[in-house]
Parts: C-alpha cells; sequence; structure tokens
C-alpha cells in the first residue's frame, strides 16, 4: 500500500469542541483538592496565588497558541521541538510527554477508584478497585479507538458533568461567604522559598493539562486557527471558575487547611449533605473526564513518534475503519492499566510536572525560533512584545524546574538519558517512512 492509500486522519474536531477538550483536560482532580493545599502554604493569599498562576500559565498557552498557528499536523510540543532544534530535541519532549501521560492515566484510574469509593465502599479495595481500574480504561480506550468524533462527545459530555457541580457551588456558596473568614489567617514567609515552590508548582499544576491539546491537531478541521482560539478562551474561563471556587471555599469553610475534601466539606456546611454528595459526584465525573482526554491525546505523542521511526512500525499506522491511531491507543492503555494495577505508576506520577516543564520550557525556546522563521505565514499569530512573552515563560519554567525536588530532578533527567538511548535506536525502515 502506497503512502497516498494509506488511511489517514479524519479532522472531525469542531472548534467549539477542541474549547471543551482543553476545559476537560485542565479541570480535573486538581480543583477538589487545591483550595485546601493552597490555603495550607499561602494563607489569606491563596486567591491571589491562584489568580496569579493563571496569568503566569497564559505566558505558556499564548506561546502555545503561537507555536499552534504555524502547523496544521499533530504532535504539539514534540512537533514545535523538532522543527525548531531538530530531531533529537523533539523526540525527547515528546518522550518525556508521553511518560507523563502513562502515568497521569494510570494514576488518575486509581484517584477514581478512590472517589467512587466515598459512596460505594466496594470500590476501595480488593476485586472492586481493580474492576473500576480495568473498566474505567478499558471504557476511554474503546471510546478512543472507535473515533475521535465519539472521544470528542465524550469529552464534552464529561466536562459539562463536571462544570456543573463547580457553578452549583460557586452560585450558591457566594451568598454565604465570611469575608474575613475568606482573607484573614496565618500569612506566609516570603523568605521560606521551598514553600513558596512547592506553592508554585502545586498551582501550576492544578493548571497544567492545555499543553496536550495541539498534539491532535490532525483530526481537528482548522487547527492553526480553532486551536488558539480554543487555548486562549480556556485559561480565561479556567482561571475564572478557580478563583470563583477558591473564594468560596476559603470564605465558608473554617479550618480548609485541614479538609481532605474541602469542595465537599465546604458545600455541606452551607448546602447540607446533598450538596456535598453532588460535589463528590462531580469530582468523580472530574477525574474521568480529565482521564478521557489523557487517553485521547497521549497516543497522539506515540502515534507522532513513531510515524518518525523510534518504536514499532504498528504504532505509526491508522485504523482503516475508524481512522484513528488504534494501535497506539491501544499501547497506552495496555501500559497504563498495568502501572495502574501494579502501582509501581506512583513514581512516574511523582515525576509528572518535572516532565511537564520540559515541554514547556521546549516550546516556549521553539517559539522563539518558529516565530522569525515563519512570521509571514497566512493566519500566523503574533504576540503583542515580540520575543518578551516567550522569554518570560522560559525564565519562569527554567525558575519552576530548579525549585523542584533534588529526588524528581534526578528521575527526570535519568528519564531524559533512557530517551536518549532508544534515539539512537530507530527502526531500520525510519528513513523510508
Amino acid at each position: 500500500m502506497s503512502a497516498a492509500d494509506e488511511p489517514q486522519l479524519q479532522r472531525a474536531v469542531s472548534r467549539w469542541q477542541i474549547v471543551g477538550l482543553s476545559i476537560n483536560d485542565v479541570v480535573g482532580s486538581g480543583i477538589y483538592l487545591l483550595p485546601a493545599a493552597t490555603v495550607a502554604l499561602l494563607g489569606p493569599f491563596s486567591l491571589w496565588g491562584v489568580v496569579a498562576a493563571g496569568i503566569v500559565v497564559a505566558l505558556l498557552v499564548l506561546c502555545y497558541a503561537q507555536a499552534a498557528s504555524y502547523f496544521d499536523e499533530p504532535g504539539g510540543s514534540y512537533l514545535y521541538a523538532r522543527e525548531a532544534f531538530g530531531r533529537f530535541a523533539g523526540f525527547e519532549i515528546g518522550w518525556m510527554i508521553w511518560l507523563t501521560r502513562i502515568s497521569s492515566a494510570a494514576a488518575l484510574s486509581n484517584a477514581l477508584a478512590d472517589a467512587v469509593a466515598r459512596f460505594w465502599p466496594w470500590a476501595g479495595a480488593g476485586m472492586g478497585r481493580i474492576a473500576i481500574i480495568v473498566v474505567s480504561l478499558g471504557f476511554l480506550t474503546g471510546v478512543n479507538i472507535i473515533g475521535v468524533r465519539s472521544a470528542a462527545r465524550t469529552g464534552i459530555v464529561l466536562v459539562i458533568g463536571k462544570m456543573l457541580p463547580l457553578l452549583l457551588f460557586v452560585a450558591i456558596g457566594a451568598f454565604y461567604i465570611d469575608p474575613q473568614l475568606a482573607f484573614s489567617g496565618q500569612r506566609p514567609d516570603p523568605h521560606d522559598l521551598q514553600r513558596m515552590g512547592e506553592a508554585a508548582l502545586l498551582l501550576l499544576y492544578a493548571y497544567a493539562g492545555f499543553e496536550n491539546i495541539p498534539a491532535a491537531a490532525g483530526e481537528y478541521r482548522n487547527p492553526r486557527r480553532d486551536i488558539p482560539f480554543a487555548l486562549i478562551t480556556m485559561i480565561v474561563t479556567v482561571t475564572v471558575i478557580y478563583a470563583a471556587v477558591q473564594i468560596v471555599a476559603q470564605g465558608t469553610l473554617p479550618g480548609l487547611a485541614n479538609s481532605a475534601t474541602p469542595l465537599a466539606d465546604a458545600a455541606s456546611s452551607f448546602g447540607g449533605e446533598a450538596l456535598a454528595l453532588i460535589l463528590t459526584v462531580g469530582a468523580t465525573i472530574s477525574i474521568l473526564g480529565t482521564n478521557s482526554n489523557t487517553m485521547m491525546m497521549g497516543p497522539r505523542f506515540l502515534f507522532a513518534l513513531a510515524r518518525d521511526g523510534y518504536g514499532p512500525k504498528v504504532l505509526a499506522q491508522v485504523h482503516p475503519r475508524f481512522r484513528t491511531p488504534a494501535a497506539a491507543i491501544f499501547c497506552q492503555g495496555l501500559i497504563a492499566l498495568g502501572l495502574a494495577l501494579s502501582g509501581s505508576f506512583v513514581q512516574l506520577a511523582l515525576l509528572s510536572m518535572t516532565t511537564r516543564l520540559f515541554a514547556y520550557i521546549g516550546t516556549a525556546a521553539a517559539v522563539l525560533v518558529l516565530a522569525k522563521r515563519y512570521a509571514d505565514r497566512p493566519g500566523a499569530l503574533k504576540l503583542p512584545g515580540g520575543p518578551l512573552i516567550p522569554v518570560l515563560a522560559l525564565l519562569l519554567c527554567v525558575a519552576l524546574f530548579a525549585s523542584a525536588s533534588w529526588q524528581n530532578i534526578v528521575a527526570a533527567l535519568v528519564a531524559f538519558a533512557v530517551g536518549a538511548v532508544i534515539y539512537k535506536l530507530p527502526r531500520k525502515d525510519a528513513a523510508a517512512d
């Protein structure tokens, strides 16, 4: 079969579906834990920390939006680094992102079992827990293999399901906010750099996930126009939602920092157990929704790497009927299932933020190169200030990487080195692909 006769990816995802997918990828389990953790670290400054984090992440989002405006192909951060700095840089970025996706899928499937166990104890251990993990990962893998349109529609349904409880929480809780409770408490020590770094990484984690959206550009109807629109719409929407949730939680729940389920506890304080149950169900849907996107976007990195000659050729093939990278999707689902059931995913999960920073640094740096190379490309996005935004984003990411624990930095560097070995062993037919 010639290259022209091979099945191609189907461009089926619309602009507003991409917006929904981007929100779905960012708003996950983090928002249900963020209020307590940020109060513990930042005290009364938590609200401003949430807003500041949104502004900082907006710098990265703009870098991704500009880079996405140059390309119709899938790959995201991998593609941008490869085009700017060569195949090795691109491979390493794609490799690190895929490790993040694998560990995230495994971790989220376990988190789903924990969430379900709150109202169905059988799911907390033994065969019940195994059943939740297997069924959830199997379902999401199947949905994505069947077609990107079904995956996108599933993502939209899940994002609606996760957003409604949060909006209900804010709408009702707004009438019960105690301003003194919301803005009082122990102030953090600005000289405690380790604590500030931990808070910064935590807040960044809550906004993470947007980097996955460009990975499936080959299946979007008009990616060069729609991805930038979706990313910018997402960061504005998510920042507003996070800030509103934070202020309601701070203003309605004394002892917020010590709560294991802050939104459910806060909801119970002003809306009773019925609202608390709705928030618990919302957390379950939120986790499932984020994992849906992880299982949709992660295999696109593997597909892009395999298409460039790294890994078995079957992973670079498009299913003739479903027109999806079915083998890559099945591969990720299988590995994530093994990690989730064995528990060995924990160490990879600890690397998630550090490995994401590799992608952020690579994309911010790539924009500086690509902006010069493709400045005249029709429809290309031009950021205000020229190189100012990518330079600021690059400096912030380097600072965040330096604030990570030395264990995570060492582990990330080991993973990077493993990737370098794999890069040296491409398929023999890679040059012909």
